[in-house]
């Protein structure tokens, strides 16, 4: 099974991070994307980001389709880190081409993560270009330092079998949206306090991730 996961405070979740997975899943011939919920993002303010329930739920009302799958695993298995969240689901499922997916937006500062020279090491990597980092992503500290290692984005659908280091910088059409504009938006609305997620169906969960509780 090839899985991309996409990680993120999804808060809240919006098109522009359904545009990201849904990207990866056509461009990488994926069998699911798992949209990892982090309980908090140690590089953001927790008083800036909502409940895990209400941004599970955000995430849900986005993530269409038995393909992508919605999921709390990092909060279950107390992982803060994205290099200990791939360390413990490599482990459990060694069968699975796990490839780890995030925006242009969030290569920019990717050099920030802990460890994040061993996460290339450790999962391929597929970036999907986002409007606000075109350039910037791409010349970024990460892209420099692993650009050896980067794939044509043709040859994308072999990404989940490479060896890491291995990425692909996936480009295309460009959605705008943004996780800041739709806060400052609520919060400017008549008794605005934050986002009010919309609630979508619970996408069945793959034998790759515990189920997952409702919430």
């Amino acid at each position: 099974m090839r899985v991309g996961l996409f990680g993120g405070s999804f808060n809240p979740a919006h098109a522009g991070h359904a545009h990201v997975a849904q990207t990866a899943l056509k461009r990488l011939a994926l069998d699911r994307v798992i949209w990892l919920v982090t309980p908090q993002n140690p590089l953001k303010a927790a008083h800036q980001t909502a409940p895990l329930s209400a941004r599970m739920a955000s995430a849900r009302a986005l993530a269409r389709g038995p393909s992508m799958i919605v999921s709390d695993a990092e909060t279950r298995i107390g992982a803060q880190y994205t290099l200990d969240t791939l360390r413990v689901l490599k482990a459990r499922f060694p069968g699975v081409h796990f490839v780890w997916l995030m925006g242009g937006d969030n290569l920019t500062s990717f050099h920030r993560w802990r460890g994040w020279v061993e996460i290339m090491r450790f999962t391929p990597m597929a970036v999907v270009a986002r409007p606000d980092s075109l350039q910037k992503s791409r010349a970024g500290v990460a892209a420099r330092r692993f650009a050896h290692a980067r794939l044509p984005s043709r040859e994308g659908p072999r990404l989940p079998l490479a060896g890491p280091p291995a990425w692909v910088y996936l480009r295309g059409p460009l959605n705008f949206d943004s996780s800041t504009a739709l806060r400052k938006a609520a919060q400017l609305a008549p008794g605005g306090e934050g986002f009010l997620p919309q609630h979508g169906h619970l996408a069945p969960q793959p034998p790759v991730i515990p189920s997952q509780p409702t919430v």
